[in-house]
């Protein structure tokens, strides 16, 4: 049975950080469904390119989702951390130990929930000093896996955070097959 994953994006979010990850995961069989937290599907990225999500957030049910996943951009991460419904079920996942992930100034939205504090985590450089005001061990590490959150430094970090997402939710085989079909090297 294929794991499901929902990724849920706002206007402003890092077109790069957002798609590679419903890229491969989609590449590696994982059920991932993008999630506007609009009431349209309709979103517009951090660069101005305009897409349709598969889903909007307030008329979706979450309870078959393996991983929460919030990429980051700017206002993008804004908008995800002011949208009460999404910080209401991140905080159901966080406390029921099931897996969340974000990536670049996103991790900002799990530290200002306090999900960090004492955990090893790492974001875009300008936001590493607020996971460490809010109690997170930063690292510059590409990708930070601490118990059920993972979390990933930025754009250029995206196929690294995929492929971890990956081997979480499946197997270490299969992110390595997905980097080599898309010439991608560790």
């Amino acid at each position: 049975m294929s794991k499901k994953v929902y990724i849920f994006l706002a206007d402003g979010f890092e077109d790069i950080e957002g798609l590679t990850v419903v890229d491969l995961l989609r590449r590696a069989g994982i059920d991932i469904k993008t999630v506007s937290i609009k009431e349209t599907t309709r979103i517009q990225t951090s660069h101005g390119i305009t897409m349709l999500t598969d889903a909007i957030f307030s008329e979706t049910d979450f309870a078959d989702a393996d991983m929460l996943v919030l990429p980051g951009g700017m206002p993008g991460t804004k908008y995800l951390a002011g949208y009460k419904p999404l910080i209401d079920l991140l905080t159901d996942f966080n406390n029921k130990g099931k897996k969340i992930a974000a990536i670049c100034a996103a991790p900002s939205v799990f530290s200002g929930l306090g999900f960090l504090k004492g955990r090893k985590a790492t974001s875009y450089p300008s936001f590493m000093e607020v996971l460490s005001k809010d109690g997170a061990v930063t690292s510059e590490d590409s990708v930070v896996v601490d118990g059920n959150i993972t979390t990933s430094r930025g754009l250029g970090t995206a196929v690294d955070f995929a492929l971890s997402l990956i081997s979480q939710l499946e197997n270490e085989e299969k992110a390595k097959e997905i980097a080599e079909s898309v010439v991608y090297t560790r």
